[in-house]
């Protein structure tokens, strides 16, 4: 058997502290009771732009990957383009104008913290309500109301934006609620906002992908 230090074990083992002779606490820094130390300051974050295409994520994320990023920068104050349906709305397009803006006041009344978010085109006439996914395939076809969801888009003005020019958020858009599609549809029956977005057109303005 080769002996050599360099292949024998025991030797090895020899020129190692053995368990026994290890410290049993480890060294600590003595700092003086009279230091002083100073308050730590605020802590900012700067905010980066970050630019993540279909491809960098795995296929199953992909579509979430975009939503998260368009909703980011819907925050940046910036108008984006967001796909219905999915995880996110469907869209109730109607008329605006006085009647339409009654539903809006009574839908006020009928949800807790107020009615969910409402878009106005002031260039169309249109409202936009945002309602939950899915709502498109459960809404029948409605004389006052056209509803739309997979795979149509939609252009959502940017958060602050609340008056005219250009579409603005006639309520504001909160993560926490939609428009209950129910007693908007009542309402619909009832005030009859007018005139009526023709679906054919309302499809092209919505872009379907």
């Amino acid at each position: 058997m080769n002996s050599s230090p360099g292949s024998n074990v025991t030797g090895t083992v020899q020129g190692l502290l053995t368990l026994s002779e290890l410290p049993t606490e480890l060294p600590q820094r003595v700092v003086a009771p009279s230091r002083e130390v100073p308050p730590a300051g605020e802590v900012a974050f700067t905010p980066r732009a970050e630019c993540i295409s279909r491809e960098d994520v795995a296929s199953d994320m992909s579509d979430l990957a975009t939503r998260v990023r368009n909703l980011m920068e819907l925050q940046g104050n910036r108008s984006t383009c967001l796909p219905l349906g999915g995880a996110l709305f469907d869209v109730v397009t109607t008329a605006s104008g006085e009647a339409a803006r009654t539903i809006v006041r009574l839908m006020d009344e009928v949800q807790v913290n107020g009615c969910g978010p409402v878009i106005e085109d002031p260039v169309r006439s249109w409202l936009y309500w945002l309602v939950p996914p899915g709502s498109s395939a459960r809404w029948a076809p409605h004389q006052y109301g056209a509803c739309l969801g997979q795979p149509y888009r939609i252009v959502l003005p940017p958060i602050p934006q609340v008056d005219p020019p250009g579409a603005f958020w006639l309520r504001p858009f909160q993560s926490d609620r939609l428009v209950p599609p129910a007693p908007l549809r009542d309402f619909l029956d009832a005030f009859r906002p007018s005139p009526v977005p023709h679906e054919v057109l309302l499809a092209a303005e919505l872009r379907a992908s």
